[in-house]
């Protein structure tokens, strides 16, 4: 793959995975609204749409973020794998089957790492859960990128 190719592809996948993310970051705050509250009245989601949220302490705070981003990875996931399939990489170094194991396998490591740190920002420093959401998000892209590229896809 020439350079040209891997900065459309790199640019192809940016694009896709902008897409889930905002899913992502959707469902995440919807979830962190509505049944795990883990939105302050600072957050930019609270501001933006001017929705009230129930206060919390930070331990409860940094816990329900962690159970809002784990169940919203579960649907942008899904969202991810089939916009990369269908247009950033081509599928065939594995059966579909063993591709999206890896895929929620390779994604499930970096989503884990990332809600740790977002959970520690949180509980440590009692970080906006907007910003700790955006350190979790940019530890994921830049793990899953390498290692989509370099295991579960051809191309």
């Amino acid at each position: 793959m020439t350079p040209h190719e891997l900065l459309l592809q790199f640019i192809k996948y940016s694009i896709a995975g902008g897409v889930a993310t905002v899913v992502g970051i959707l469902l995440f705050h919807l979830f962190g609204w509505k049944l795990f509250p883990c939105l302050g009245e600072k957050d930019i989601f609270v501001k933006l749409f001017g929705v009230r949220v129930k206060e919390v302490d930070d331990s409860t705070r940094s816990r329900n973020s962690m159970i809002s981003n784990a169940l919203s990875f579960i649907f942008s996931n899904f969202i991810a794998y089939l916009a990369n399939i269908w247009w950033v990489f081509e599928g065939g170094r594995h059966h579909f089957i063993v591709e999206i194991v890896f895929f929620y396998l390779v994604s499930g490591i970096s989503v884990v790492l990332g809600t740790l740190l977002m959970g520690y920002l949180i509980r440590k420093f009692g970080l906006l859960t907007t910003y700790a959401y955006g350190a979790n998000v940019l530890t994921a892209v830049l793990i899953n990128f390498a290692v989509r590229k370099l295991f579960i896809f051809s191309g």
